[in-house]
């Protein structure tokens, strides 16, 4: 009896083990993330304007914010950025990933170099490209842009019709230099056996593309697709520096939108709503894109 009391005390001690070393983790999630996205609940059902929460006014806000004109062109021009940048983001990413994956000459130099721009600091790309677009003095306005007759002696991003597709182009960038490099991470490690099968059928390069590449890249493809998707439409830093939403409301997303209700106007109540909504929206996308995903191209 004296000997089972120490194992069953160990027992209790591995048992628990997991749970101990996650445990900062989980507490930094929890105090960083839940506890002020519940309190953002908390506060989308009250009227919080000014910096004090008074009455509950149940979905007042939810119905302000759903007949506001403002908040629709905020998810249209969002949905405009997502759509347009993330696919060319993607179809880039990709192609320069098969090109890396050929052993190309100078690659452990050129790898370091493509991803500079991922490294950089949104702020920093803001101001990069403030400067490089900047009027009828920017290098790449003074030399493309007013060269040709783009654009007069304004800046882009005082444009209407212009500024949206110029953070699209910035966007574009920065970040696909990094879906290049995670699919180049993904094309190496792939197995060579099947490729090796395939070349003694006689399968070409497009075939062993499309029949073995392609199927066994999708769950990285989705992953990356899908967290690329999220992280383009919660955009701030950039449209921040560039634009703050402008020329009007051209270029303002609901991270821009949110942050002027709630550091501009005050309204913390429909800001905190706002963000409700979106992530009531993104769960929902989430979660359907996960059953496709899972049932049509077995990403999980």
């Amino acid at each position: 009896m004296t000997v089972a009391k120490p194992q069953a005390t160990g027992m209790r001690e591995r048992a628990w083990y997991p749970y101990l070393l996650i445990a900062p983790s989980m507490i930094t999630l929890v105090v960083v993330s839940l506890a002020p996205f519940i309190y953002a609940i908390y506060l989308s059902f009250h009227e919080a304007k000014f910096g004090r929460v008074r009455d509950f006014i149940g979905f007042d806000n939810y119905i302000t914010l759903l007949t506001d004109a403002r908040f629709w062109n905020s998810i249209g021009v969002a949905t405009t950025f997502v759509f347009i940048a993330v696919p060319i983001e993607f179809m880039l990413g990709l192609i320069g990933a098969l090109v890396l994956n050929q052993n190309v000459r100078g690659r452990s130099i050129l790898i370091p170099l493509l991803f500079m721009p991922t490294m950089m600091a949104p702020i920093v790309v803001g101001l990069l490209w403030k400067i490089m677009l900047a009027g009828s003095w920017g290098f790449f306005s003074y030399n493309v842009l007013e060269r040709f007759n783009i654009l007069g002696e304004t800046s882009i991003f005082a444009s209407p019709e212009l500024a949206l597709y110029a953070l699209i182009f910035v966007d574009i960038w920065q970040w696909t230099p990094f879906m290049m490099l995670a699919f180049f991470a993904g094309l190496q490690a792939l197995p060579l056996g099947p490729y090796r099968a395939a070349a003694v059928d006689g399968a070409n390069p497009v075939q062993m593309f499309f029949h073995i590449t392609l199927p066994m890249m999708t769950p990285l493809l989705a992953v990356i697709g899908l967290l690329r998707f999220i992280d383009a439409f919660k955009v701030f830093d950039t449209i921040y520096i560039l634009t703050n939403g402008g020329p009007g409301i051209s270029t303002e997303t609901p991270s821009i939108l949110a942050n002027k209700m709630t550091f501009e106007f005050w309204n913390i109540g429909e800001a905190s709503a706002l963000a409700v909504l979106v992530w009531i929206a993104f769960f929902a996308f989430c979660s359907i894109f996960y059953q496709v995903a899972k049932k049509r191209l077995n990403a999980f």
